[in-house]
């Protein structure tokens, strides 16, 4: 920022030696100029020169992007209805014989399963409780210090000359050592919990299993025999209906997909340039009225 503080100003200085220079007036001038007390002569004093640096808007060009509509075709798919012939089949009854099962009942000695209790022994398991020591993580709190940055004002130089106007008598005002405010970014500490985690160790009862045996009743199947009826079955013929299925060919309406092409829009980024405007200082020569003053030694 320096760097090109110091060339700005070889670049001014430069460009202020190559203006072009106001002719000087050294003789004494005096006009008359009426005031409110009456008239009378104005001090005596020379016409000057004086360098000043005025503050211009100059017209730049900066690279933006805009968003245009660009057009492109996309291919999609669209449903049609197309006529088929399709087989179908159709449904008729015509005579048929069946042979059929009917039942008979006979009897028949079966065997059976007769269940009985015998007794037995079983092995069981019984819980019995332990201490035990186990561990657990435990959650604390741990200080820490965390770096922020916050805004700030501070008071910055502005150099050069500001013009500020004129008086009723035509004098002109300029100001140096203008200050202006500017931010910063101001670090600060301020001061966090981390979570951590610390083991401990924590007794607790475990449950274990112990075997023993106890007696029980088993029980078990012995062998019977019975009477029962038994179903048996002897064949039969009989007339019945039996439906039979016919091929037929029947119209349908078929969806199918074909492609076609669509006109579609989509954003595109351009780059394009735009003025804009920069505050630049340009050297000026003025004329300023510098009054001669005369030393008194006590005398008229």
């Amino acid at each position: 920022m320096r760097t090109l503080t110091f060339t700005l100003w070889v670049v001014l200085a430069v460009a202020a030696s190559l203006a072009v220079p106001i002719k000087d007036v050294d003789t004494p001038l005096s006009r008359e100029k009426r005031s409110p007390g009456g008239w009378h002569s104005p001090p005596e004093g020379v016409w000057k020169k004086k360098l000043v640096w005025k503050e211009e808007w100059k017209q730049i060009w900066k690279t933006d992007k805009k968003l245009i509509w660009k057009t492109e075709w996309k291919k999609e798919k669209v449903p049609a209805w197309k006529t088929e012939q399709i087989p179908q089949w159709k449904e008729e009854q015509v005579p048929a014989w069946k042979v059929v099962q009917k039942p008979i009942w006979k009897e028949v000695q079966v065997p059976v399963w007769k269940e009985v209790q015998v007794p037995d022994w079983k092995k069981i398991w019984k819980p019995v409780w332990k201490e035990i020591q186990v561990p657990v993580t435990k959650t604390i709190q741990v200080p820490e210090w965390k770096q922020n940055f916050i805004p700030a004002w501070v008071k910055e130089g502005v150099p050069g000359e500001k013009y500020l106007g004129k008086d009723d008598h035509g004098w002109e005002y300029t100001s140096h050592d203008l200050w202006r405010k500017k931010m910063i970014w101001k670090p600060v500490w301020k001061k966090v919990w981390r979570t951590e985690h610390k083991q401990e160790w924590v007794t607790e009862k475990k449950l274990e299993w112990k075997e023993e045996w106890k007696q029980i009743w088993r029980t078990e199947k012995k062998q019977a025999w019975v009477t029962e009826k038994k179903k048996e079955w002897v064949e039969e013929k009989v007339q019945i209906w039996k439906t039979v299925k016919k091929e037929i060919w029947v119209p349908v309406q078929k969806k199918i997909w074909v492609e076609k092409w669509k006109q579609i829009q989509v954003p595109v980024w351009k780059t394009i340039e735009v003025p804009a405007w920069k505050k630049v200082w340009k050297p000026v020569w003025q004329k300023v009225w510098v009054p001669i003053h005369h030393e008194h030694h006590g005398w008229d």
